[in-house]
């Protein structure tokens, strides 16, 4: 009998990857959402759209009712290790075989800025719980230009970002939901308990990634280096709180000093397949840079 996975974040730029690839090799899914009503997956079979609370202990109680493996994103706020022990006491509850956690890259790194030590308070929470596991500590992700920066570039030509000129391995969102699905279907033990970094091919500097951006869309991007003073006033009138404006602010510090610019073997390793370049990326998304 097909196990039942549920996936939290289902609607999120990872999650929805993570939905779509399960759905395709035939896994019997639960798509966490705000609403039992979304119908972002309708087209999808396989999956039943379940309401999501992480401060509703019934909602989390009936979202986990048959569910043998969880992936587990919560969503990435000041409160995210109460989110995640609200969840992974409940999936206790239920007796869940395995969790699959995205992470972030440098959830380890000492002494560590305010999103890894988040999410590492959040992965001890998984370790002493006892259930089986595998965390996925993704780089930035590829799709980030398209939902921070495709505006800026459709409308001006440019993105802006204080990154200077460091570098970073980029790695796709569908590389991690690959990740994450070879992780949740592999039968054996091959991959609980490990911690995988997930980055892409090749290091790049933001200048680079305006270059390839620029031949593969077919119109000149630029990238423009602004200073955090400025960084923090976008941001804010994107409408982002001073939290997490703080917190990106802390990751455009290490990226700097060059803490991004790893390049980690897993996604070949675990698939079978080639991380995706920048340059496919930018190809396969080159319609939200028009």
């Amino acid at each position: 009998m097909a196990e039942t996975i549920l996936v939290t974040g289902a609607t999120g730029t990872v999650g929805g990857e993570v939905v779509k690839q399960l759905s395709a090799k035939g896994e019997t899914i639960k798509a966490a959402a705000r609403s039992a009503n979304d119908d972002t997956f309708s087209d999808l079979n396989g999956v039943q759209v379940v309401q999501l609370d992480y401060n509703e202990r019934d909602a989390l109680a009936a979202a986990l009712t048959g569910v043998e493996k969880l992936f587990l994103l919560t969503p990435f706020q000041s409160n995210m290790v109460d989110l995640t022990s609200n969840l992974v006491s409940e999936a206790k509850n239920a007796r869940i075989k395995y969790i699959v956690k995205q992470s972030v890259m440098g959830a380890d790194a000492e002494p560590g800025i305010t999103p890894g030590l988040l999410h590492r308070q959040s992965e001890k929470i998984i370790e002493e719980s006892g259930i089986p596991f595998t965390f996925l500590r993704p780089n930035f992700f590829m799709q980030n230009f398209v939902n921070f920066y495709s505006h800026s570039i459709k409308t001006q030509g440019a993105f802006y970002a204080p990154a200077g000129d460091a570098k970073v391995s980029f790695v796709d969102v569908r590389d991690i939901a690959a990740v994450a699905v070879q992780s949740l279907i592999t039968d054996n033990d091959k991959h609980k308990g490990k911690a995988y970094d997930i980055t892409g091919r090749e290091a790049l500097s933001y200048g680079q990634a305006a270059e390839i951006l620029s031949k593969e869309v077919g119109k000149k991007v630029n990238y423009v280096n602004v200073s955090d003073d400025d960084a923090r006033k976008g941001m804010k009138d994107m409408g982002m709180d001073e939290w997490t404006i703080n917190s990106l602010i802390e990751l455009f510090e290490i990226t700097r000093a060059g803490y991004a610019s790893t390049i980690s073997p897993v996604v070949e390793q675990v698939t079978g397949n080639k991380s995706v370049s920048f340059s496919q990326f930018a190809k396969d998304y080159a319609k939200f840079f028009r």
